[in-house]
């Protein structure tokens, strides 16, 4: 399964609209194209920064798609006054506890690790990060998004509310710091977002 992100760091002012365009436009725009599995938007609207991302059966189905796309982009983009940063990945790990519903939110980390030791971080995620989000307060879901050839990889946790959060992250700061640590990765970003759409249907892939 492969994912296209579009990352808008927009204003808060313009997020409503930005929202609402994705929802009525953008979505089932996306969903007519071909080997389409679903969309999310992930928002902070304290810094008008969003994440839209598509999933795809296929890395061809992704590619195909790319021309479709273009010229919603850019109008997303306008509406909520910022740039689209693009990044397509391989979504290498995604596993859910339940579904999310209205005040779900979700962390989001950016790594970096050596291209040559992707698979040993995929494997050390899967066997020993999981299992033990599972038992954070709140837990809702994770993933992980990959990036083979530059060893860019995005991870998101999905929690039931802000409250519960908040309460898991000391557990997760320290999840994280060991995660680093036994695999070499560098975080280079974490961000807090509230999750506006989940609308993927993509199979669990632990």
């Amino acid at each position: 399964m492969y994912a296209r992100s579009t990352t808008v760091r927009g204003t808060p002012e313009a997020m409503d609209d930005g929202i609402t365009y994705v929802r009525d436009k953008v979505m089932p725009a996306i969903a007519q194209m071909d080997g389409c599995v679903g969309l999310s938007m992930l928002a902070d609207r304290e810094t008008g920064a969003c994440v839209v991302t598509t999933s795809w059966a296929d890395v061809d189905s992704m590619h195909r798609s790319a021309g479709g796309v273009i010229a919603m982009r850019r109008k997303a983009a306008e509406i909520m006054h910022g740039e689209a940063e693009v990044q397509e990945w391989e979504i290498a790990v995604l596993h859910r506890r339940h579904g999310t519903h209205n005040g779900a939110c979700a962390r989001v980390i950016r790594t970096q690790v050596d291209p040559r030791g992707m698979d040993r971080m995929l494997d050390a995620f899967r066997m020993s990060i999981v299992p033990r989000l599972e038992e954070l307060p709140g837990f809702v879901g994770c993933s992980l998004m990959i990036d083979r050839t530059s060893g860019r990889c995005a991870t998101s946790v999905t929690y039931d509310s802000r409250n519960s959060m908040a309460e898991a992250e000391p557990m997760g700061r320290a999840l994280r710091e060991e995660f680093t640590s036994r695999t070499g990765a560098e975080t280079t970003e974490v961000a807090v977002y509230d999750v506006i759409i989940a609308a993927l249907r993509v199979p669990e892939t632990v």
